[in-house]
């Protein structure tokens, strides 16, 4: 029993290091230098903004739709 315990709380202390791993890793592995623009800066000019409001109001339409689809089929399975 007590051995059996001490695996399980071993078991869970890797896996809880293994997610520390892999969430703490991602900061590391999508980080890419930039380039040298010759005055001291990275990269030069800034890119234009992408625009991210031109459909916004489609896709509240989309929400507010599938909100109604899920109640409707979580209402008919009930009954």
């Amino acid at each position: 029993m007590q051995l059996n315990l001490h695996l399980e709380m071993k078991n869970s202390f890797f896996k809880t290091i293994i997610l520390g791993f892999f969430l703490l890793s991602d900061l590391v592995v999508f980080a890419q230098p930039g380039d040298d623009d010759g005055s001291g800066g990275l990269e030069g000019g800034d890119t234009p903004p992408a625009p991210i409001d031109g459909k916004l109001i489609w896709l509240g339409i989309i929400a507010i739709l599938f909100a109604f689809y899920t109640l409707k089929r979580k209402r008919q399975q009930v009954y």
